[in-house]
């Protein structure tokens, strides 16, 4: 009697298709959590991964600003440009 409906499709109605797919978009979401997660704990935010030229960039930047050998106006826009 149940015979016929269990051969129908053949086990994989419809949307079964996407099971695949929404696994490994499952697992890419993990991962991605892990890594938040990762740089979160241990503070290699946006800022800790600087490279040191860079920082050290800023740095000459601030003290030009503070001797007075550039206004404000000029540090502002050197300073987006070091940040990117």
């Amino acid at each position: 009697m149940w015979g016929h409906m269990m051969e129908w499709g053949g086990g994989w109605g419809p949307g079964w298709g996407l099971f695949g797919v929404m696994h490994i978009l499952w697992w890419i979401l993990i991962l991605l959590g892990v890594i938040a997660l990762f740089r979160w704990v241990f503070g290699r935010g946006p800022r800790g991964l600087r490279r040191p030229e860079e920082d050290r960039a800023l740095a000459i930047l601030r003290e030009r600003y503070a001797r007075g050998e550039i206004d404000k106006a000029e540090f502002e826009e050197r300073k987006r440009d070091l940040s990117g």
